[in-house]
């Protein structure tokens, strides 16, 4: 082989290399030092206030990343609003009245446009929000890597497959986080998440009327006082997923399932003689571990399937496309 081939050949490897590098997914913590210093402190300040004026919210804003990042990945498909190219992924059966928090989204996303046009995604404003949401309600901290690209897309229909569902066994929760590369720890420790926020009653309604064996009747009757056993009657009603501290995040969740206290039937599945009692019961004793696990499946999470580099685009409102 001639000069030239050998020549050509060390060329076209290195082209390879670079581009593989680029195509990879090159989220970091610092993305936005120089192009938006303050984007961080705007957004997180604009969640305290909204958690201070509604403790909810915080437990709304870490779903709602949740339901982003596990349909079409962390890319704020679910922001995207009806149009004449968007079915929007907020009409999906587990997100339609309830899934919350979009209007805060979209005031931090006002926000951090005034100071920085066009650099900031509304994926990455999701993220953010969601761990400041934890710390504002005692929960615990981690390192939000960032470089999101939003979605020129909507999912609608995979939102209705991928998507937990309130009464999945236990083996269907574990097959689904796995196709998401999260582990059966990584959906215990997220599953934890329930410590803070509301459930409605048609979701936990056949619960707490099927006279189960995996339910606590003192629990149960107690949770019928707001949620009539008539299906239509009452639909709406709230009931707090972790009654004994259910706005501080704890590890009451998990002693409460060992309790039969799990409100939602995909709740207690968690522990019910199944492969993950024993990662509950390790959580109910140990708060410190479960803060660190619920850390680390949060950084997890918001690594899939991130759009980076040219892909997807920076939206200047986060419900519709530029």
């Amino acid at each position: 082989m001639g000069f030239r081939s050998w020549r050509s050949c060390i060329f076209i490897a290195v082209f390879l290399i670079l581009s593989s590098t680029l195509c990879e997914a090159k989220l970091s913590p610092t993305f936005y030092d120089k192009t938006c210093p303050r984007a961080l402190s705007i957004i997180r300040k604009a969640v305290r206030r909204a958690v201070s004026h509604e403790r909810r919210m915080a437990a709304s804003l870490i779903r709602l990343h949740f339901h982003d990042c596990f349909v079409q990945g962390c890319d704020a498909s679910i922001l995207l609003d009806n149009s004449s190219t968007i079915q929007s992924e907020k009409n999906a059966p587990n997100n339609l009245n309830s899934v919350r928090g979009y209007e805060v989204i979209d005031n931090i996303k006002s926000k951090v446009e005034s100071m920085c046009p066009g650099v900031v995604s509304c994926a990455d404003i999701v993220a953010v929000a969601a761990r400041d949401s934890s710390v504002a309600v005692s929960g615990p901290t981690w390192t939000v890597k960032l470089g999101r690209r939003d979605s020129t897309t909507s999912g609608l229909s995979q939102a209705a497959t991928d998507l937990p569902g309130f009464r999945d066994s236990l083996d269907k929760l574990i097959t689904l986080f796995r196709s998401k590369g999260l582990n059966a720890r990584d959906m215990v420790a997220l599953s934890g998440s329930h410590t803070i926020g509301q459930a409605r009653c048609l979701t936990f309604r056949d619960r707490i009327y099927s006279n189960g064996t995996d339910i606590d009747a003192g629990f149960a009757t107690t949770r019928r006082r707001r949620c009539p056993a008539q299906n239509g009657n009452g639909d709406a009603n709230l009931a707090p997923l972790e009654l004994v501290t259910p706005n501080s995040f704890d590890n009451n969740y998990f002693r409460n399932l060992i309790q039969k206290k799990g409100l939602l039937q995909s709740d207690q599945v968690l522990f019910s003689g199944g492969s993950t009692d024993t990662i509950v019961k390790e959580y109910s004793k140990s708060p410190k571990t479960f803060r660190s696990d619920f850390a680390s499946a949060m950084v997890k999470m918001g690594d899939i399937e991130p759009l980076t580099g040219s892909a997807g685009v920076i939206r200047k409102f986060c419900n519709f496309i530029n």
